[in-house]
């Protein structure tokens, strides 16, 4: 009996079901490891769920045509941009420590009192939090999972929304 390929919208859901996954994980690191998520985190946080509701809203969509081009690019577009969060964030910790960025406000803070292009900004130029690294599994930081992870689902979407 040959392996059947499961369809389109099984594949998609079980990309949204991949995602619940990764953010329960992220919240037991946090509430049960007792490990803060820093600024960075939670932008990485933030992707994976637009990810996860871009393969739900796939799965109940369940596109022809054109519509399977839109979703391959959205899901693209969303797991590269958790490539290069988490990315930016793996490179930050594999900095000297004379050269990492010192510790700056937390991500509330930034968003409550500097326009929003300048909390970025700040997040992005990453803080002395973000460089530590206080997970690993395989010798691989938690960033360096995210990263992983993108690269894997993002493939899945692209080749899953595309194929006939």
């Amino acid at each position: 009996m040959p392996f059947e390929i499961p369809s389109r919208r099984i594949l998609n859901f079980t990309g949204f079901i991949v995602c619940c996954g990764l953010m329960g994980f992220a919240l037991f690191a946090q509430h049960v490891l007792l490990l803060d998520p820093c600024p960075l985190c939670v932008l990485q946080r933030f992707v994976v769920i637009s990810l996860g509701i871009l393969f739900l809203v796939a799965a109940l969509h369940n596109p022809s045509g054109g519509g399977r081009i839109f979703y391959a690019v959205l899901t693209a577009v969303a797991a590269l941009g958790g490539v290069g969060v988490a990315g930016w964030h793996a490179w930050l910790q594999q900095l000297p420590p004379d050269e990492v960025p010192s510790c700056g406000p937390g991500l509330d803070y930034m968003l409550e009192n500097f326009p929003i292009a300048e909390a970025l900004k700040m997040v992005f130029s990453g803080s002395g939090e973000c460089a530590e690294i206080v997970w690993q599994f395989l010798g691989l930081s938690m960033p360096a999972w995210v990263v992983l992870w993108m690269l894997g689902l993002g493939s899945v979407a692209v080749w899953n929304n595309l194929r006939r």
